[in-house]
């Protein structure tokens, strides 16, 4: 009797008074100790209340069943697909929404449904999946933000990819301990990219000198990611500089270089598809036959095979290590010492040579800003400054 009364009555009443009469009757729903034909006549009516051309009406049923698990499966699921002002709270909160529903409102929303989605407290892959394949921005970034997104690593590489080009995407990304290493070399990549267009169109360098200082940059990127990365996280990050044509022979050297064996092993044993075991034990060789042959099989040019001897007999005699602090920075008694030799050596290529003399002059110029910034927080910092100033 009430809810006919009811339904004759909202036939004439405001869209407000609409709004709070439905919100009232939602919660009678859900709290009220109903018999089983008044709840079903209730039910009725809320269905029919769908239909209402105020959307106030219907925000109103969406805001007292977004939370609920015993709200009426089919109502909610119609005000999921409802205008946004409808269905973002119950897109955000509904636990009665499955995957299915969402990746498919997923595929077809807005972006404010996009990020509705994004912001529940659990996302599953498939849902996080969706959201990385075809969602806007905002939502990429949502998801990123939400601890409780269950993101694949092809799902993280997919977001570098549509939206990597954009500031707060890969400030967001980049913040995250647990990123895997292959997407933050990603992101690298991408902000290389970016920042050399940009320096390119303003005409501030020619783009041949812009890749290369981007190319440097990014390598040096690259060494310090790795410095972290270890097992697993080491083979995909090989993998992905691989496929993305990244693991050159210069990077390589570098890594040797710079005392970061672990890299060093990994990039030979995925170029040369051998187990680490097996290459770790060929770099042991001192006579320089199992290496040659070793950088043979990887693909690396002959032209380099001398740098890569000379480097590794400095290393075992020096015993030089890298160390995550300074994983990026060169070794320059390392690098001068390949230098010399090579130049010693008619048969040294010129783009080898180009490359160790930019390897001999970032080294250089790197101890002297270390030496300059230890000797600016030692206690003789003002002394000094004075006696400089003096001469």
């Amino acid at each position: 009797m009430i809810v006919r009364q009811f339904i004759n009555w909202v036939r004439i009443a405001t869209a407000g008074e609409r709004a709070e009469a439905t919100r009232a009757l939602a919660r009678a729903w859900l709290i009220s100790d109903l018999s089983e034909d008044d709840r079903a006549a209730a039910e009725g009516a809320l269905l029919m209340l769908l239909d209402d051309p105020s959307p106030l009406v219907r925000q109103a049923m969406a805001e007292v069943f977004a939370r609920s698990s015993q709200a009426p499966a089919a109502i909610v699921r119609a005000l999921s697909v409802d205008q946004p002002s409808v269905a973002v709270s119950v897109l955000e909160h509904s636990p009665l929404l499955i995957d299915a529903d969402l990746v498919d409102i997923v595929a077809t929303g807005n972006g404010e449904v996009q990020c509705a989605i994004a912001r529940r407290s659990r996302v599953p892959a498939s849902v996080c999946a969706a959201i990385a394949e075809v969602g806007c921005p905002a939502a990429a970034l949502e998801l990123i933000e939400n601890a409780y997104a269950e993101l694949a690593p092809f799902s993280w590489d997919r977001i570098v990819d549509r939206h990597g080009h954009l500031a707060a995407i890969r400030e967001s990304m980049l913040v995250l301990e647990d990123l895997p290493a292959a997407t933050r070399a990603a992101l690298v990549a991408k902000l290389s990219d970016t920042l050399a267009q940009f320096v390119v169109a303003r005409n501030w360098l020619c783009a041949d000198r812009a890749e290369r200082i981007t190319s440097e940059a990014r390598d040096r990127s690259t060494i310090n990611i790795a410095a972290h990365s270890r097992g697993e996280e080491m083979r995909g990050l090989v993998q992905h500089l691989r496929v993305t044509g990244q693991l050159t022979a210069g990077l390589i050297l570098r890594s040797l270089l710079s005392g970061h064996l672990e890299l060093f092993d990994a990039a030979l044993a995925e170029l040369a598809a051998l187990p680490r075991a097996r290459v770790s034990a060929l770099l042991q060789d001192r006579g320089g036959a199992s290496l040659h042959a070793l950088l043979r099989r990887a693909g690396l040019p002959e032209s380099t095979f001398a740098a890569f001897q000379i480097a590794l007999d400095a290393r075992h005699e020096a015993g030089l290590i890298g160390n995550v602090n300074g994983a990026a920075r060169l070794r320059r008694r390392m690098v001068e010492r390949v230098l010399t030799q090579c130049e010693a050596d008619c048969g040294a290529t010129e783009p080898l040579m180009i490359l160790l003399r930019r390897f001999a002059t970032e080294s250089a110029r790197e101890e002297a800003r270390l030496f300059c910034d230890e000797l600016a927080t030692g206690e003789g910092a003002a002394s000094v400054h004075q006696e400089l100033m003096a001469a």
